[in-house]
């Protein structure tokens, strides 16, 4: 499935912000491509025999700094595997604060609460094909609201060489490039988590492993981006 975004109708300034962010990526892959690598192989990099669910590189990747995680891990088979992004508490206005939950599942809290934004999938050659939002015991988060996920989605950076300055950069900025896309996708996945929970009302569903992906879309790069030079040309002409 492709979720639909009209990116004639953000403003000029977004816009030329995913611009820069789809300009990024195409330099990520003008460098990694000159020694043939990819996103993927530089975190599997000296990581030894790649096994499912295992995180790569080991132990995550964190910029301090920042307070952004990700790491990646596969186990679906539609694809070759996933990065999951995330925002830990210290980057985090304190009046933004888990969503409430009543049930009697264990999760982060205190300056251990952790944020999921979204995942996105790779293929075998190591190129993006969609994105996936996840319910709260997939990457044991603590779950924050969409509006609030959402509103903590221009701090995830990440800013360091290891394991590659590329890879990071390069998830960095399709978090950019692809927002219109990841808010609607977190968006959906409260309203899937709402609509679960009224049909399942003795179950908790946060915990409820009948439930694990909340929302996906498929995803292109060079299209997305050229989808974005087109609206702000089309921005420059209405002006």
């Amino acid at each position: 499935m492709s979720l639909k975004v009209k990116l004639s109708d953000l403003p000029r300034e977004q816009l030329e912000e995913m611009a820069a962010a789809g300009s990024e990526i195409e330099e990520c892959y003008r460098l990694l491509g000159k020694t043939n690598a990819n996103v993927v192989g530089q975190c599997l990099a000296n990581q030894g025999t790649f096994y499912e669910f295992d995180h790569y590189p080991s132990g995550d990747i964190y910029d301090d700094q920042y307070g952004s995680q990700y790491y990646y891990h596969a186990h679906r088979d539609e694809e070759h595997g996933h990065f999951h992004t995330f925002l830990r508490a210290k980057a985090m206005p304190k009046r933004i604060q888990p969503a409430p939950y009543e049930g009697e599942g264990e999760r982060p809290l205190g300056k251990d609460a952790l944020c999921h934004f979204v995942a996105i999938s790779m293929n075998a050659p190591g190129k993006p094909i969609g994105l996936f939002t996840t319910n709260r015991w997939v990457t044991d988060e603590s779950y924050y609201s969409a509006e609030d996920t959402i509103e903590l989605l221009g701090k995830f950076k990440m800013d360091h060489t290891y394991p590659c300055l590329a890879t990071n950069r390069w998830v960095s900025s399709m978090m950019v490039l692809f927002r219109p896309q990841i808010e609607a996708l977190i968006r959906e996945r409260d309203q899937v988590m709402a609509e679960w929970q009224e049909k399942h009302p003795d179950r908790d569903v946060y915990e409820d492993r009948d439930l694990e992906v909340t929302s996906e879309t498929s995803i292109d790069v060079p299209k997305q981006i050229s989808a974005v030079r087109q609206a702000i040309l089309s921005h420059g002409k209405a002006a």
